[in-house]
């Protein structure tokens, strides 16, 4: 099913992908659409247990199922960090900007830099 979904990405998923591949952000490796439990996260660096959620219109309607999942991905000690599919298709470099802060903050809290 990841495959499927790695084949089948949104525009804002493949945007963002482009940007997070081949450690562009700090050096960090990050993997597209890995399944962590029973679920398929968007984005998943290993090394911070940073997972990168991309909300598009959908999540609107399963907000309920996305708190719940992000609760149950959070108990497994991994930080999510959402983004909405807006933000990434017309204003990619603040996502970009925010997820940059986001990987030093932790990387800073586990004493690397």
């Amino acid at each position: 099913m990841a495959s499927t979904l790695r084949k089948n990405g949104t525009l804002a998923e493949v945007l963002l992908w482009q940007r997070l591949k081949k450690r562009q952000i700090e050096g960090y490796r990050f993997i597209r659409q890995k399944p962590i439990a029973r679920y398929i996260v968007d984005f998943f660096c290993k090394e911070l247990s940073l997972v990168i959620e991309v909300d598009g219109s959908s999540h609107e309607i399963r907000g309920e199922e996305d708190r719940k999942r992000q609760k149950e991905l959070e108990r497994m000690g991994l930080i999510v960090v959402r983004v909405s599919e807006k933000d990434v298709r017309y204003n990619i470099e603040s996502v970009l900007e925010g997820i940059r802060q986001k990987v030093m903050q932790i990387a800073q809290n586990r004493g690397r830099s």
